[in-house]
């Protein structure tokens, strides 16, 4: 070892790092100069609709897929660029698919030991596969085959395989898709749990943003080929960088308006809109648990306060209850605007019930209007 391996183990580059990783297929984009770095025990969600790009960057990541610019770097190690790339097999990256891949002809001991199968057969082979089902909970299974489990049981012993080989980087495209409800939760936490056991860097393919706040210590959100906003979940949810971020992660209301002299006026009051030049048109923001709403007392509203701008006279239009939760239209007696409140329990008022609207400025985003 030389003098300065001490060293490099402090400063050694981080676990993934993806620096301005490009893809195109007949001249369009669609992976568009995306960056981002997932550090030993932690998840990353690359998150995102359909068609965004999400599942092209696992694959290029994983070496299943070239790319056009860029690079991709494991431990120091680079895996790819634009001159050519590492074997999938020798990457030390792990790969989970919602359909779990099992070999249906193998049994469950057989298919974790897939992983190890380059290596010479000897009783440490057997001891890490017997550990990798232990550790998910399907020692007893060790014989069975996969049409004699159930989608959970399939799903843990994919990823006792896939973490075998001890990878330095795990890949997993929507791995908790196939489980019903009842299930994905509690099979979704034991697996995150083991892998930040496991010390693997951990990139995580979803399309639902909740699943992502769930499970996520760093979230990528993606749109359109590009990363638009990257941070812990509680940053992008509270600071979204523009309307559609704010929009992917809850319902929401929205009401436009010009701006004068750093504000824009609306129903509700006056928003601040700083940065944003006179004359142009914005738009304020906000969630619909976030709405709040008073009774009407005699036609006399709430009085006006900086925390929550003038009060707005409305009618229900509607009201629905939806399980945990109601949610209330309300049609604004100035300008006729729709705006929708999210109620928690049953609150089912009757059309046509006057009530008066605030909303607090704190959880308000302005943004300028979209072309």
């Amino acid at each position: 070892m030389n003098a300065s391996a001490p060293m490099a183990a402090k400063t050694a580059t981080p676990r993934l790092d993806v620096r301005g990783v490009t893809r195109r297929f007949d001249g369009v984009t669609v992976v568009d100069d995306v960056s981002l770095t997932v550090m030993p025990g932690e998840v990353t969600c690359l998150l995102g609709p359909s068609g965004c790009g999400k599942s092209t960057t696992l694959r290029i990541i994983a070496g299943v897929e070239r790319l056009d610019a860029g690079e991709v770097w494991v431990d120091g190690r680079k895996l790819a660029d634009t001159a050519g790339a590492v074997p999938p097999e020798q990457r030390s990256v792990g790969l989970m698919f919602q359909d779990y891949a099992l070999f249906p002809h193998l049994t469950v001991a057989e298919n974790v030991g897939f992983g190890l199968s380059g290596r010479s057969r000897s009783a440490g082979v057997a001891a890490r596969v017997a550990e990798m089902l232990d550790k998910v909970g399907m020692a007893r299974f060790a014989d069975a085959y996969p049409h004699q489990l159930s989608g959970g049981e399939q799903q843990r012993v994919a990823l006792a395989r896939a973490l075998a080989p001890a990878p330095r980087v795990m890949l997993m495209d929507e791995p908790f898709s196939g489980l019903d409800d009842r299930l994905r939760d509690g099979v979704r936490d034991e697996t995150l749990d083991l892998l930040r056991a496991e010390g693997a860097a951990v990139l995580l393919v979803t399309h639902e943003p909740a699943e992502a706040m769930r499970m996520a210590d760093q979230i990528a959100l993606m749109r359109a080929g590009r990363i638009v906003q990257k941070g812990p979940p509680f940053e992008i949810y509270t600071r979204p960088a523009d309307r559609e971020t704010a929009a992917f992660f809850s319902d929401i209301n929205v009401i436009e308006g010009d701006v004068h002299a750093g504000s824009v006026r609306t129903p509700l009051g006056a928003f601040d809109a700083p940065g944003l030049p006179d004359g142009s048109r914005a738009e304020v923001v906000f969630r619909l648990q976030h709405l709040s709403i008073d009774f009407d007392r005699g036609g006399v509203g709430p009085a006006p306060t900086p925390q929550t701008g003038t009060p707005a006279k409305a009618l229900v239009e509607r009201s629905r209850f939806v399980g945990g939760e109601s949610i209330v239209v309300f049609r604004l007696d100035e300008g006729g605007m729709r705006l929708r409140a999210k109620i928690p329990a049953v609150f089912l008022p009757k059309p046509d019930t006057l009530f008066w609207l605030t909303v607090r400025r704190e959880r308000c985003f302005v943004f300028p209007k979209a072309a």
